[in-house]
């Protein structure tokens, strides 16, 4: 088994949808046994809510929202949207070809999010979040299954 991790970490918008559909990682969305401080990422909160169609969603959705102290749930704040912007284009070369720039952008936002408070990020969309990793130094990644709580 792995160490536990410690200290900060941001969730990912993925983490909570395979809690949701397969009951997978509750060790990650409910905190565990292991010493960490969870964080929320309103743009996590973003896409989860527009994930939510249905009443039985929702009420998932506000659960996880409540499981948070609303000091966790951290909003970017408006120099990390600029910065967003900045390594889009860095990234993305502008977003040419891409048919998606809200996915991307929505991810740059949330790792420099983690990233501005010093928290580990909590993927399993490991490839796009190393990739932003490597153009921005400090930002810690891993895979929800990297690393476990001791529960």
């Amino acid at each position: 088994m792995a160490v536990p991790l410690i200290g900060k970490v941001v969730l990912d918008t993925n983490v909570f949808i395979d809690y949701l559909r397969a009951a997978r990682h509750a060790d990650w969305v409910w905190g565990g046994a292991a010493p960490r401080i969870r964080f929320l990422s309103a743009v996590v909160v973003l896409e989860l809510r527009l994930g939510a169609e249905s009443p039985r969603r929702r009420r998932a959705v506000d659960r996880i929202v409540g499981a948070f102290p609303p000091e966790r749930v951290l909003a970017p704040t408006a120099p990390l949207f600029e910065q967003a912007g900045q390594l889009f284009h860095r990234l993305y070369v502008g977003g040419e070809g891409l048919r998606d720039r809200l996915g991307p952008i929505n991810d740059l936002l949330i790792a420099l999010t983690a990233w501005r408070i010093g928290a580990t990020l909590v993927t399993s969309n490991l490839g796009e979040f190393r990739r932003i990793a490597a153009v921005l130094p400090g930002l810690a990644v891993v895979s929800p299954a990297e690393e476990r709580s001791t529960e």
